[in-house]
């Protein structure tokens, strides 16, 4: 890690304090951070993080800035300064050679115009959002797609691998993120369609855990199945601490989004979006996107 001498991170929520804390455990320099909820970074001391007060802070300290927020406002508040006064963004704050590193799930718009920001001040820029949930970021195995020049992708790809294990670099600028809206978008989709599974199954009488069981023993096998149907599914089991259906709305939000740009009638993302709002308006938002079950078998 000669390139960065000290790393800083910003949003240590639930995904990202778990990211920071294999980065800090592993990397070998120092790692400081900053969230607008104090005690996420406190979580972090024993790991050896160090508190910043700031935004503005992080940029002062770091050589590389790492950031993994809620969506798309936030990331133009935190970059550009945006809803913030201006002068407590990265933006105004950063400094030639430095490199940035936004690991949120965002669009590929808002990545290529911070990104073109950020080069009028000499200051590299990659998007690279994350896959597989917060096990994966508890055990440092998050799938990272990557869009950047091959020089920046080469530069971030020690710190990467110290929160995930598989870094793919998916192209130039933005195309993390339309790798990363695709995968949610696949995996919003497979999941109504086992909830939809499970809800004929059961009336049909077959046994919920049989079926699903079988399922992954043929051609329908998939993660989804294994993760979200077996584990979370058949368990009746939504937590609040995972992923939400407010922020799979989010993400579907993004994929649907894109897909009209590009003129693609993206019919079964949008019943999948349909799903997720139905969950939202039945009071499921905070609930893990699986829940979407409780509404299709009511």
């Amino acid at each position: 890690m000669a390139d960065f001498k000290k790393i800083g991170f910003i949003g240590t929520g639930v995904m990202g304090g778990r990211m920071c804390r294999n980065l800090a455990t592993k990397i070998g320099v120092p790692v400081i951070a900053y969230d607008r909820d104090p005690k996420n970074v406190a979580a972090l001391a024993d790991a050896g993080v160090i508190a910043a007060a700031s935004v503005a802070e992080i940029a002062a300290e770091a050589d590389l800035i790492i950031l993994c927020l809620p969506g798309e406002p936030q990331v133009r508040a935190v970059c550009l300064g945006e809803n913030e006064g201006g002068n407590d963004g990265l933006l105004v704050n950063v400094r030639a050679g430095q490199t940035i590193v936004d690991m949120t799930t965002a669009t590929a718009g808002v990545a290529r115009e911070v990104a073109e920001k950020f080069a009028e001040k000499s200051v590299d820029f990659a998007d690279a959002p994350i896959a597989k949930g917060v096990s994966a970021a508890q055990d440092g195995t998050l799938s990272i797609m990557v869009g950047a020049s091959k020089e920046v992708f080469d530069r971030i790809h020690p710190a990467m691998s110290c929160m995930g294990a598989g870094i793919t670099h998916c192209g130039d600028i933005g195309a993390g993120q339309v790798m990363k809206l695709m995968n949610n978008m696949v995996v919003f989709m497979n999941t109504a369609a086992l909830a939809e599974a499970l809800a004929i199954g059961r009336r049909a009488g077959v046994d919920g855990e049989l079926l699903f069981e079988t399922l992954s023993k043929g051609s329908a096998d998939s993660f989804v199945l294994r993760k979200h149907g077996m584990e979370y599914m058949m368990k009746d089991n939504f937590p609040d601490d995972v992923f939400p259906v407010t922020y799979s709305l989010k993400d579907v939000g993004y994929a649907l989004k894109l897909a009209d740009e590009l003129g693609v009638d993206a019919k079964s993302a949008r019943v999948a979006q349909e799903y997720l709002k139905a969950a939202d308006d039945a009071g499921y938002g905070k609930l893990y996107g699986p829940v979407i079950y409780k509404v299709i078998d009511k």
